[in-house]
């Protein structure tokens, strides 16, 4: 099994790999979000992003399809916010042809900063009246930053948190939006890949068991969302996120060194 960035991979690296796609896909059938925001950081542990993203393409694709098709009404949530998801796809295009003509490695920091900025949301307390007044330009805003976000360090989710703050959406519709911004936004960053010949057929192939993985966990969080307190949930996941920060934050500096 030959995965992107790990050419020649150990018995003991593959299980890791594995232990990050069911922590990932256990998060996103648990909060309804989450799979690329716990999984890239875990695996740029051990790789590069650019390779990371690769190595989750066809999984996100899989969950993100069926995190969205599983909600309730999802199509009046995506009838009143297509546009953000459009844009965000246009910005996946640009951020997904950045980093494949740039040095993947800084993107390291660029990621841990969008983890920092996710996990202190409430505490920076932005206020910005005009996205509710100006609902078409801030679309558009926010979903070409989220975009470039996600394709630059995998991670549309702290760009998006802020819209839907801002205009109030209800947590029900936040995550089919999201959810619907994650699709078109892989399928774009898929399409920049196979023209760069990084994405090719025998690279799906090797990423089918992780696929299978990680929807057969996330239909269990799914599951295990109806019976436990998700808040228990969101406070691991805060904890999980703060420590790999600092990680990727300490990896990048004494690369740097």
């Amino acid at each position: 099994m030959i995965l992107p960035g790990l050419t020649d991979p150990t018995l003991a690296m593959l299980a890791l790999v594995f232990v990050v796609i069911l922590s990932g896909a256990m998060v996103h059938g648990t909060l309804g979000l989450g799979f690329a925001m716990v999984t890239t950081p875990l695996l740029t542990l051990f790789t590069d992003v650019r390779s990371a993203m690769l190595m989750i393409l066809v999984p996100t694709l899989a969950i993100t399809l069926i995190s969205l098709l599983k909600g309730g009404n999802w199509r009046l949530s995506i009838g009143r916010y297509w546009p953000l998801a459009i844009y965000g796809a246009v910005g996946s295009l640009i951020g997904t042809r950045l980093i494949i003509v740039s040095d993947p490695g800084p993107y390291k920091l660029l990621l841990a900063g969008m983890m920092i900025l996710y996990l202190n949301q409430n505490r920076i307390g932005l206020r910005m009246g005009w996205v509710r007044r100006r609902k078409s330009l801030a679309m558009a805003v926010f979903g070409l930053a989220a975009g470039i976000l996600g394709g630059t360090v995998n991670v549309m989710v702290p760009v998006l948190i802020v819209f839907a703050l801002e205009m109030r959406i209800a947590p029900v519709v936040t995550v089919q939006v999201f959810n619907f911004c994650f699709l078109l936004g892989k399928f774009a960053q898929a399409v920049v890949f196979a023209q760069a010949g990084l994405l090719t057929a025998p690279m799906l192939l090797h990423t089918l068991p992780l696929t299978a993985l990680a929807v057969t966990i996330l239909v269990a969080g799914m599951w295990l969302r109806r019976q436990v307190d998700t808040e228990v949930y969101r406070k691991w996941l805060r904890w999980v996120l703060s420590v790999i920060a600092l990680v990727l934050i300490g990896q990048y500096g004494l690369q740097a060194l």
